[in-house]
């Protein structure tokens, strides 16, 4: 006669049956734990590229808008050229008033080391769109006939430019010859003056930074072109505090510096206030 198993018994051999199926389940292989990386890698590459892009303020042109350290993550698909192949993706032009991302119009690009076009990426407020009259009287912007507000967070610094050129753009002609200055825009710059006014032609953008007085902007370079136009900053994800000579000095030994010296002073000069900063 067979022997009645004990409450405990049953138990033990329950306990055993609902715990073999957790011990044939296979560990992930290293050929799988690698393609796990490599999928988040290029996923995330695949967003830096052609969706988000990283970008850190490296001048003063946008104070205190945007200040120098400022690192952005930049949207580059709302302004973007409509895709038939992302039809649910929302696309639009830019407007005024817009903070933009753009390739620096010049005639000919620079040459790196290796013979490849060197471009330039900036970043300024959208002030006139094609069509529009602009002129500026005593510092205020006069778009279209209506005075302007100057920037919310814009600097009222004097700097150091022209101000004579500057406040009262373009009735003074145009910019004074210096390596800043492209020569093609000084000689065009005559072409776009109706009645004391300059007059944005079609496809192309006129561009300032919030820091009038200390901006290089498309009073000293010109329009920017429909195309150049990469995108517009979304926010601040962080903040250094840093100065312009930090992003001049492009040698070896001064970016090995600069990174010893943010790796030294994370906590102590990152601008917390700043963090997340929605850029507006």
């Amino acid at each position: 006669m067979a022997k009645k198993k004990t409450r405990a018994e049953k138990e033990t051999s329950g306990q055993r049956s609902e715990a073999a199926p957790v011990a044939n389940q296979a560990d992930e292989t290293p050929f799988e734990a690698v393609a796990s990386i490599c999928s988040v890698l290029v996923v995330g590459l695949y967003i830096l590229t052609f969706l988000a892009q990283n970008y850190v303020i490296p001048s003063g042109s946008m104070e205190n808008t945007l200040l120098v350290g400022d690192h952005l993550v930049v949207d580059r698909i709302t302004l973007s050229p409509p895709a038939t192949w992302m039809p649910l993706v929302h696309y639009r032009e830019p407007r005024r008033g817009d903070i933009v991302v753009f390739i620096k119009p010049v005639a000919e690009p620079q040459l790196d080391a290796d013979g490849k076009p060197q471009y330039f990426f900036l970043v300024k407020r959208l002030i006139g769109v094609p069509g529009d009259h602009i002129h500026l009287r005593r510092g205020i912007v006069i778009l279209n006939g209506v005075a302007q507000p100057p920037p919310k967070d814009g600097s009222d610094d004097p700097g150091s430019g022209d101000s004579a050129f500057l406040d009262e753009f373009p009735g003074g002609g145009p910019p004074e010859p210096n390596p800043q200055v492209p020569d093609a825009w000084i000689e065009d710059f005559p072409n776009h003056i109706v009645d004391g006014e300059l007059v944005v032609p079609p496809g192309m953008y006129f561009m300032m930074g919030d820091n009038r007085h200390d901006s290089l902007d498309s009073r000293y370079w010109g329009f920017v072109p429909r195309q150049n136009i990469v995108g517009r900053p979304l926010f601040n994800y962080w903040s250094f505090k840093s100065t312009e000579d930090d992003y001049t000095q492009t040698g070896l030994g001064p970016r090995i510096a600069r990174m010893f010296h943010m790796a030294t002073h994370f906590f102590t000069e990152t601008r917390w206030n700043r963090t997340f900063h929605v850029t507006r």
